[in-house]
């Protein structure tokens, strides 16, 4: 299995604080069954800058200790930059990372409460320029929770998306669990990624999410995630259906 969201590089942000969390987070992963991890650390989200070439760095020197340890993972870099104006610049000055730096790929994050108006632009302008962008757990952002239509929008003008399997599995509440489940209903959303930051709180919960996601939608559902995850880290198109907007259910039995 292959998680492209993680926060094992030690130090950096709010995820592993040391080399001996990173050793923790790997050994973990390892017994779900993950055998790859694209390491990806916020970047310009306010509290933490983590510029491509310190990434890089930050990478080889954890290969070389799970090496060492003899811990069959292998760490490829990433970024999770917050949405910002200069991001396409900052991008062409050879600071921004995508994923597995493979030139294709690039993760996009939201603030937690709402979209910013300049979003639909620069996702646009993000596409011009060669590169695929994926919205990073747009079920725990307040204004798609409201007004889901703007991901929808945002998915049918060739945004990816992907969610966390502890959104699966319920860690973050039923709310979040329940809209989870409707942008994968309604096919807007095409990885699913651990988000993990440490064993304590915010571990991998891939095995749960993904048996969930199993007994909801079958196997198959589970196949184009994990299938997905590998086209990406091999810079090939992924697997997606049309996207439609999210049915607005009313809980609690009254429809």
């Amino acid at each position: 299995m292959i998680d492209i969201h993680c926060h094992i590089l030690s130090g950096v942000d709010d995820g592993s604080k040391d080399l001996n969390d990173s050793l923790e987070l790997a050994k973990a992963a390892v017994k779900e069954g993950i055998h790859t991890i694209i390491a990806t650390p916020h970047h310009k989200n306010g509290s933490y800058e983590n510029p491509k070439q310190a990434i890089l760095q930050k990478v080889d020197e954890l290969n070389k200790l799970l090496t060492k340890e003899k811990i069959p993972l292998s760490i490829l870099p990433g970024q999770e930059p917050r949405i910002y104006g200069e991001l396409l610049a900052d991008y062409h000055k050879d600071e921004i990372l995508t994923l597995a730096n493979g030139g294709q790929y690039l993760f996009i994050e939201l603030p937690s409460g709402n979209v910013p108006r300049y979003t639909e632009q620069l996702l646009f302008d993000i596409q011009m320029a060669g590169l695929t962008p994926i919205i990073v757990h747009p079920e725990r952002n307040q204004e798609l929770i409201e007004r889901p239509d703007v991901l929808y929008q945002l998915v049918k003008k060739g945004a990816l998306t992907q969610i966390t399997a502890s959104s699966v599995a319920g860690y973050f509440g039923k709310k979040i669990k329940r809209f989870t489940s409707q942008l994968i209903d309604a096919n807007l959303t095409h990885f699913v990624s651990s988000d993990a930051h440490n064993i304590q709180n915010r571990s991998f919960k891939m095995i749960e999410g993904l048996d969930e996601i199993e007994k909801q939608y079958g196997v198959d559902m589970v196949y184009l995630f994990t299938e997905n995850a590998e086209l990406l880290i091999e810079g090939k198109a992924v697997y997606k259906e049309a996207p439609m907007r999210v049915k607005n259910k009313k809980f609690l039995g009254l429809f």
